[in-house]
């Protein structure tokens, strides 16, 4: 089931001609997130040459004049990463070469975000070296969606735009008009993104899972914090990857009495065995959106797939007409 987020389209789109100067293009990684996004602006996307050689090199070239033009171009980091970060910067480089005015590198998921400190000696601290790399490239602003951390903002030596998907989870949610709901975090580190959606959720109560990983994408949970016997528990984070965490939360939040059990989150990586875990009869609902692809193999009966695509397409007229994109989630 897909559903979008409930803003209303400006009148003031539904003016743009020939001689505005937003163009909007999308990398191979999310099209028909691209495609909603630009049927909320009122444009078509912008003609694009990929392809890639034998040997695995890409190839772009743009396929229109955008000299002075404010180019946007959405291009989510998921998986296969490498390649779809470096076709980005490619993307970003042409349209440099092409006297673009501004390149705005539009990420609604960021790829090597969890990389984002040393836990460590001797480690790379990712999140900060793709940061660089858009920089160099080109790019002149970033717009982000659902960070896996505040700081990366702090990562770009250019302007960063940082928007949310959970207006649109919320939104959802609310519609189902849960009985004795409570908002819970899979761990410490996501206290705050919790309260902020309890909060918005009529202010439900809220509970917080203590959890102590042992190593990379393997997660034990150790304690629950708060009361969730008879409730309706909505595990919420920012992203599902292998799903090792939120499983594991959920296991918990049975064993204490929750009556039912929701996993929402922005972000469907959904690596394996991620699917297996989702599908077991753990949760009723597991609420995404689509910022990732999700192809059809990956889809099953428990998965509520919700576009964010106005939301994104909100935040890019907002920063081409030059006002506040944070009024948006206020």
């Amino acid at each position: 089931m897909i559903s979008s987020a409930t803003l209303t389209l400006p009148t003031s789109l539904l003016q743009i001609n020939e001689n505005n100067r937003l163009r909007l293009f999308s990398g191979s990684a999310n099209v028909a997130l691209s495609r909603e996004v630009a049927r909320y602006l009122g444009i078509d996307l912008g003609p694009m040459i990929r392809k890639r050689f034998a040997d695995g090199e890409l190839y772009v070239q743009i396929q229109e004049s955008i000299r002075g033009c404010d180019v946007y171009l959405i291009q989510p980091t998921c998986y296969p990463v490498n390649d779809h970060l470096m076709e980005l910067l490619i993307i970003v480089d042409a349209c440099r070469r092409a006297s673009a005015r501004q390149i705005t590198a539009v990420l609604p998921y960021y790829g090597y975000a969890r990389a984002d400190r040393k836990t460590a000696g001797r480690e790379s601290i990712t999140a900060k070296l793709v940061a660089n790399l858009m920089t160099q490239a080109g790019a002149s602003r970033v717009l982000a969606m659902d960070l896996h951390s505040a700081q990366i903002q702090g990562y770009f030596d250019i302007p960063c735009d940082h928007v949310y998907g959970s207006p649109v989870l919320i939104d959802y949610l609310a519609k189902k008009q849960l009985s004795d709901l409570v908002v819970v975090s899979p761990d410490v580190g996501g206290v705050a993104r919790a309260r902020a959606f309890a909060k918005k959720l009529n202010d439900a109560p809220l509970a917080i899972i203590d959890k102590r990983r042992q190593a990379h994408n393997v997660a034990e949970v150790m304690n629950l914090i708060g009361d969730v016997e008879g409730k309706a528990a909505v595990l919420v984070d920012d992203m599902i990857d292998t799903a090792g965490t939120i499983c594991e939360g959920a296991r918990l939040l049975r064993r204490e009495g929750a009556r039912q059990v929701y996993a929402c989150a922005t972000h469907a990586v959904f690596s394996p065995p991620a699917i297996e875990r989702l599908s077991s009869g753990l949760f009723e609902e597991v609420i995404v959106t689509n910022t990732v692809p999700v192809p059809e193999e990956q889809r099953f009966e428990q998965l509520t797939l919700i576009s964010v695509a106005n939301l994104i397409g909100e935040a890019i007229w907002r920063i081409h007409e030059e006002s506040s994109v944070s009024s948006m989630f206020r």
